[in-house]
């Protein structure tokens, strides 16, 4: 059964118990005995409302993490200064018909889960996993990884405006943006290009700024899974070194694919290749899966504004425990 559908059940089904609840509670009409009922409810309606609203793309993950944030926070922060006042005033005679209402202890509950996994992930580090062979052999499909938030600046979560700089994105960094045509999409690829570079990719060689960039020859790439064997580079890029592959049979461009991206006309674009220069605040993307990559080839530049983070480990990868804890380079 699909999840949305189990999610949409349960929140019908939660919803109002929570809502005769919440009334019930203020009315003082509330008991003890039904207590774990309305906590089973209240979770519910907390998950299925969490998954339908990032599964739909109503709000991005993110940005349901504020909203549960300063709710929990804000109905966390009223008990503190009710029960400031009430001390003062009167000894607590709370009995088990007048006791702490489901909505009420939830969400205090809830509140410094949710405050931190919001602080972590907004500033410090966010899980991914890889859902695609693009970045192959640097990244495989069902990686597990961690971008450092705060690498390239910090910025504020949801809106993405960076408040602090840090540092400056590197060629040969692999980075995680929101995608261009689609920001609730997260894309990740290796940067090829900084700002005013020149960027050129033809006969399966890149140059940036007329200097060739280093390669050698690592023999065969074979996929297991695909059952496929591709020619694998070492390149030297920056101060990065890694691998790609290339397929020989493909064009370096499928024009098919080529979109009419902002600050197209920094670019010549030809089946055997192209040539690109990075405009100011934005950055040329490329997968280490040359000839399987949907990148800057084919819908343009990432603008500053649209960078998540650097990524820099594995910490996951299940069936392929080696890859646990490897650096991303």
């Amino acid at each position: 059964m699909d999840l949305s559908v189990i999610a949409m059940f349960a929140l019908v089904v939660s919803f109002p118990l929570v809502v005769w609840d919440v009334i019930a509670s203020f009315r003082q009409s509330a008991s003890i005995t039904i207590q774990p009922y309305m906590q089973a409810a209240y979770l519910a309606l907390f998950v299925a409302g969490f998954y339908l609203l990032v599964s739909k793309n109503i709000l991005n993950f993110a940005a349901v993490l504020l909203i549960f944030t300063v709710i929990t926070g804000a109905i966390w922060l009223w008990d503190l200064l009710r029960n400031k006042k009430n001390s003062a005033e009167v000894t607590d005679t709370r009995t088990e018909h007048n006791a702490e209402p489901a909505w009420l202890e939830i969400a205090k509950s809830f509140f410094p889960v949710i405050a931190i996994v919001f602080m972590v992930r907004s500033f410090l580090v966010e899980p991914f996993k890889i859902p695609s062979g693009s970045m192959i052999p640097t990244l495989l499909i069902g990686d597990f990884i961690l971008v450092n938030k705060f690498t390239y600046g910090i910025r504020l979560p949801v809106v993405n405006k960076k408040v602090v700089d840090i540092s400056e994105p590197q060629r040969g960094d692999v980075m995680v943006f929101r995608y261009p045509e689609d920001t609730s999409v997260d894309y990740i690829k290796r940067i090829v290009g900084i700002p005013g570079d020149k960027v050129m990719y033809k006969g399966k060689r890149l140059t940036v700024n007329g200097q060739v960039v280093p390669t050698e020859d690592a023999g065969n790439y074979v996929d297991t899974d695909a059952l496929t064997s591709h020619p694998m580079q070492i390149e030297d890029l920056g101060s990065h070194i890694h691998r790609t592959i290339q397929n020989p049979m493909v064009p370096s461009v499928s024009m098919g694919n080529v979109g009419d991206f902002p600050y197209r006309e920094n670019c010549t674009i030809a089946e055997d290749g192209f040539t690109c220069t990075v405009p100011a605040g934005h950055y040329f993307m490329m997968g280490d899966n040359r000839d399987n990559s949907k990148d800057s080839r084919y819908w343009g530049f990432v603008p500053d504004e649209n960078i998540v983070g650097k990524a820099f480990m594995i910490w996951w990868h299940l069936g392929k425990f080696s890859r646990i804890g490897q650096s991303i380079n």
